[in-house]
């Protein structure tokens, strides 16, 4: 009789561990961003605070197979929005399936979350001309354990977030193939989108260097318009960064001097301007120096402050309204 009450006792404590541990494996971890800011606008001598970022995201496993993502940002320069939504499914070690709302895998910037950007704006290249979020499936296949390849596929809808109930005859696709040797990275991305009446197909190359407390970065970016309805349009940035630790500071790890240049050239969305009936320029050429220094405070969470100063230079006699300082306090938690 002792020995069966033993064997009960052993079992039932066994099955609460192990249900504890299943909790434990399966349970949702939330986390999230907050980006705040001011800007002195020297052209306008205006001012301006903005909660850039509020960002909560909950994202866990269901089986050892099958994970979730959902994310929103609860002000993004005032506006809600949601941004991702997906299932990722597993099927090996090397291969990944995603379906449902996620970042369009074209160019590193573009891809990278607001707590990793170097600077407290991103280029034009990952703003104006690659910033894109749609609704698709991916799939991603690493080549780890033969080497440092990882090549990516997807199709999506190609209106971007708040327009999934249209039906769609033209599609977007983007590939995407990362070569990360060493403390090197490059990557080439290709993208045709045809949000409207016009399709455009999108070119991207990416190059990184890390070495020691030096990080240098660069990308290219061409969109080619069909049947030539539109002069194609050229992005481009290059930036470095320079890490000083500094171990007698308590409350500081490091500080990050850092100097960027970026450029675009005129860019239309591939909308027909309807009083005029051609494609019209949406976005102007435009470049700009961008320098500054970062503030790396103590870990365990990612906390920084980012001080930069923004020079705008515009072509063909357009007024330059832009040029500012910005001070910009973020946490990743």
């Amino acid at each position: 009789m002792k020995r069966l009450f033993f064997l009960a006792v052993v079992l039932i404590v066994a099955g609460l561990l192990w249900s504890q541990d299943l909790k434990t494996k399966y349970e949702p971890s939330i986390d999230g961003t907050i980006r705040e800011k001011y800007e002195y606008n020297t052209s306008l001598e205006g001012h301006r605070f903005q909660v850039r970022n509020a960002r909560f995201s909950v994202r866990g496993a269901v089986s050892p197979f099958a994970r979730y993502k959902a994310e929103i940002d609860l002000s993004d320069e005032g506006v809600t929005r949601m941004l991702d939504a997906y299932v990722e499914m597993k099927a090996s070690e090397q291969l990944t399936f995603i379906i449902g709302q996620q970042k369009v895998p074209f160019s590193t910037d573009n891809l990278r979350s607001p707590h990793n950007f170097l600077f407290a704006n991103r280029s034009f290249l990952g703003k104006q001309l690659a910033g894109l979020r749609d609704v698709g499936a991916t799939l991603e296949y690493s080549f780890e354990k033969q080497l440092p390849l990882e090549l990516i596929a997807g199709i999506y809808n190609g209106k971007g977030l708040y327009n999934q109930k249209e039906w769609r005859n033209a599609l977007s696709f983007a590939t995407r193939a990362i070569y990360s040797p060493s403390n090197w990275e490059f990557t080439l991305n290709y993208n045709t989108i045809q949000p409207y009446e016009l399709r455009m197909h999108v070119y991207n190359a990416g190059i990184m260097y890390t070495f020691n407390q030096w990080h240098f970065e660069g990308e290219f970016f061409y969109k080619q318009y069909e049947h030539n309805a539109f002069v194609d349009t050229k992005g481009f940035f290059a930036l470095a960064s320079y890490e000083i630790p500094t171990p007698k500071l308590k409350a500081m790890e490091s500080i990050s001097p850092r100097i960027r240049y970026d450029s675009m050239s005129d860019d239309n969305n591939g909308l027909m301007n309807a009083t005029t009936n051609t494609y019209t320029v949406d976005d102007v050429e435009r470049a700009r120096i961008t320098g500054g220094i970062n503030f790396n405070l103590k870990k365990p969470f990612i906390n920084e402050i980012r001080l930069n100063y923004e020079q705008y230079f515009y072509s063909n006699g357009t007024a330059n309204n832009d040029n500012k300082l910005v001070i910009e306090f973020v946490t990743k938690f």
